[in-house]
């Protein structure tokens, strides 16, 4: 039974869920293994709205069991508060979410560090979430980080937080003129927090390997998007973590060799939240920025997402950088009345030609973006439910993003509704690439 990486092509806000909630009714696990609560998304579910950071969507699929992998980073408020509000809501969560001792704890010397530190940069902030997310890594990298499985142990978590709050109160008050931080508080209030997590902390990596053993169903849910990963994002506008493929699998502690299909998820269109390029953003002479996709707003902070064409050059930059099996299009129902429609097909940077996106920051924004106009289809989609049945013009945009991207399309979302979605090939019958190569 396949492994599948679910993964965002694009700068995140690709509408994941959807398509994480489609997948899920076959997979009895999945797995989160980046990235901390500045992912979010929202799921309805029998006229329910649920709202996610850490928790999977996939919680509400009642056969399936959900864990939070060694690659993420908690902040354990957020993650009590999601549980004990999908439990008022008459989800089971016990023995269905497990956590890995190996993820990293945010505190609060963290989230005032981010706030801090992004204010000092000036033209240089990133616009980030401000939820101590990026200071959490940097102390992972620097081996100043707790542990969840050190969070837990009371004989070990008061010793680290003494000798770590000495040196982070040193830098908040000495760098930034910032007050300190309060131990014994902050002991208190994590030493609660700790024993509400206790039951739910578990070998995630062993109990995904024994899954991968049984030939079961395993999705790997990436959070954020391809071009807010660490190193090959759109740096330095990017995220903390990796979260390309190669990301997922490390922090998930399972080989690329498991991996049997790779889901990029796209939107038909382009979005992104917060500061850095984007080539083919709707300009501000563009005659239809009062359409309903003009209005988007980010799930994690609320922010208005900025809005612009499907952008084939990175998508394909994306389809390389994951090794992209097939894609998921979602939104299409969103241009149903959009016409024309542009598509970017390459890029100019002084006048040359380039098929790829570049790294350098200073390269980003000089790109000239290049169009092809494609006529719209001025029809609704959203009731429709076979693919043939789509407008021939509906049809020829997917076929051409297929064509541009050089991978076939296998999902297509016409709506937030599960009904709403053609499954034009199902990825969890698909036949093994290869055996995992595993002890």
């Amino acid at each position: 039974m396949p492994q599948v990486i679910l993964i965002g092509a694009q700068w995140g806000d690709e509408d994941k869920s959807k398509i994480i909630d489609i997948l899920t009714a076959q997979a009895k696990h999945v797995i989160r293994s980046q990235g901390g609560n500045n992912a979010g998304h929202t799921a309805v579910l029998d006229k329910q709205e649920y709202k996610f950071h850490l928790i999977s969507s996939a919680i509400l699929h009642s056969h399936t069991h959900c864990y939070i992998g060694a690659g993420t980073v908690i902040d354990p408020e957020v993650l009590i508060q999601e549980m004990e509000d999908l439990e008022s809501k008459g989800v089971q969560i016990k023995g269905r979410l497990l956590i890995s001792p190996s993820a990293h704890i945010i505190f609060p010397y963290h989230r005032m560090l981010d706030y801090l530190l992004e204010q000092k940069k000036g033209e240089r902030a990133i616009g980030t979430t401000g939820r101590g997310i990026g200071p959490c890594y940097a102390d992972k990298a620097q081996r100043l980080g707790i542990r969840m499985g050190e969070l837990v142990r009371p004989d070990i978590f008061g010793k680290l937080l003494k000798s770590i709050l000495q040196l982070k109160n040193e830098e908040l008050t000495k760098l930034f003129g910032a007050e300190k931080l309060n131990e014994e508080e902050i002991y208190k209030k994590y030493s609660r927090y700790a024993e509400l997590l206790k039951p739910f902390v578990a070998e995630v990596e062993e109990l995904i390997h024994q899954a991968i053993d049984n030939k079961e169903n395993i999705l790997f849910e990436g959070a954020q998007g391809t071009f807010l990963d660490t190193s090959l994002g759109t740096y330095p506008y990017v995220t903390s973590s990796s979260t390309i493929a190669g990301g997922i699998c490390a922090g998930a502690g399972v080989g690329p060799t498991c991996i049997d299909h790779t889901l990029g998820v796209v939107k038909a269109y382009t979005t992104r939240v917060g500061n850095g390029p984007f080539p083919t953003e709707f300009q501000e002479n563009e005659s239809f920025l009062n359409h309903p996709i003009t209005s988007e707003y980010s799930n994690t902070v609320g922010r208005r997402r900025r809005i612009g064409w499907f952008d084939a050059v990175l998508t394909r930059t994306a389809v390389h950088i994951n090794g992209i099996d097939s894609l998921a299009v979602t939104q299409l129902n969103s241009l149903d009345y959009l016409d024309p429609i542009k598509v970017c097909v390459g890029y100019q940077i002084h006048g040359v030609r380039i098929n790829h996106i570049p790294y350098i920051s200073e390269d980003l924004d000089k790109i000239v973006p290049i169009y092809e106009t494609i006529p719209g289809w001025n029809a609704s989609t959203s009731q429709i439910t076979n693919y043939k049945e789509l407008p021939q013009n509906a049809q020829k945009y997917l076929s051409k993003i297929e064509q541009l991207c050089r991978v076939p399309i296998n999902i297509i979302s016409l709506g937030p509704q599960r009904e709403k979605t053609l499954i034009l090939k199902d990825l969890f019958s698909t036949k093994e690439k290869a055996a995992c190569k595993h002890a």
